[in-house]
């Protein structure tokens, strides 16, 4: 079995275009384009499932960082392969403000290595990892994280952008 391509630090972040849900300033035609928002830095979180207790932690902890990453021109962008409708109701149910995008045929979950092996309650089955890459204005992923705490983690993306000074 060949080994997962992950996509790391200082690699430049692969280009990819998903239909999303979000705000009409970063979704353009229900889409977004990862290599418009070049000039911007962005978050890309990948997470295994909408409305589940560690993707919920995830997403609102963003929620509640997403005034400090908007003041610093930060873009946040959650991907996993549930649709848009599934999407649509999770960001109303919880208020997430940043855009939600749709890898459905996980095309872009394998681009990035987080398509992985995954294993709950003994059964193994393949699913997208919680991962996330900090991209910078170029377009250079800066940090990769392959291990997340999902109710901690926008504060340690916010922390590792200050620290890089980005």
């Amino acid at each position: 079995m060949s080994e997962i391509q992950q996509v790391e630090e200082q690699q430049l972040a692969p280009d990819f275009t998903l239909p999303a849900i979000g705000s009409d300033d970063i979704v353009r035609d229900g889409k977004v384009q990862l290599s418009a928002l070049k000039q911007k830095i962005v978050v890309l979180y990948f997470y295994p499932r909408d409305d589940t207790p560690g993707c919920t932690a995830e997403a609102c902890s963003f929620r509640d960082a997403n005034h400090l990453m908007q003041q610093r021109g930060i873009v946040v962008l959650g991907v996993s392969a549930d649709n848009l409708t599934s999407h649509q109701k999770f960001a109303d149910k919880y208020g997430l403000p940043f855009p939600l995008l749709a890898d459905t045929d996980t095309q872009v979950s394998q681009l990035y290595g987080v398509w992985k092996e995954r294993s709950m309650y003994g059964r193994k089955f393949m699913g997208v990892n919680r991962e996330t890459f900090l991209i910078d204005k170029e377009g250079v992923v800066r940090k990769a994280w392959h291990k997340v705490k999902a109710d901690e983690h926008a504060q340690e993306v916010l922390n590792t952008i200050e620290a890089l000074g980005l």
